[in-house]
């Protein structure tokens, strides 16, 4: 039957990351929410995630992740793959259903690839946490676990939320 259809629909839901360079928070994130979809029990079936990150800027394009947010995640257990960083595109935009940034300053770099977040697609991740903050930066502070700590917990509501 139709209704029998309709729960059998599976829902993607797609997820952008954004940080500045895509070489340390995005990423990080990216790979913090994969483990959390992977290993949560709390999914509906009908869920499936599509998950990735990018830069507001090009000064890292190609570039893999950066060695201290990856012996980060592993510290962690969270597993990750050798990556070229990439900017954020207007089709992007488009095509992901939630388009999550680290702080304010890639908000507004987003804006001049962007335009307008006509679509209310856009939000700060510790948002969803229901924190007025932005995720700790390490490539100016060296601290990843302080980093790693408000991606886990803006990652872990914004699953709940979904």
């Amino acid at each position: 039957t139709q209704k029998q259809e309709l729960n059998t629909t599976i829902m993607t839901k797609k997820i952008l990351f954004i940080c500045h360079g895509n070489i340390c928070r995005s990423p990080m994130a990216e790979f913090i929410m994969k483990h959390l979809v992977e290993t949560s029990d709390e999914i509906a079936q009908n869920s499936t995630f599509e998950i990735a990150s990018a830069a507001v800027s090009t000064e890292e394009i190609g570039n893999d992740i950066y060695p201290p947010a990856k012996r980060t995640l592993a510290a962690h257990g969270i597993p990750f793959s050798r990556r070229g960083a990439r900017q954020m595109t207007k089709a992007d935009y488009h095509y992901y259903d939630y388009i999550v940034c680290m702080d304010q300053s890639n908000l507004r770099l987003m804006r001049y690839i962007i335009g307008e977040d006509t679509q209310n697609k856009v939000s700060l991740l510790m948002q969803w946490a229901g924190k007025e903050a932005s995720v700790a930066d390490p490539w100016y502070t060296g601290e990843f676990e302080t980093t790693y700590t408000d991606i886990l917990e803006g990652c872990k509501a914004m699953l709940k939320q979904l």
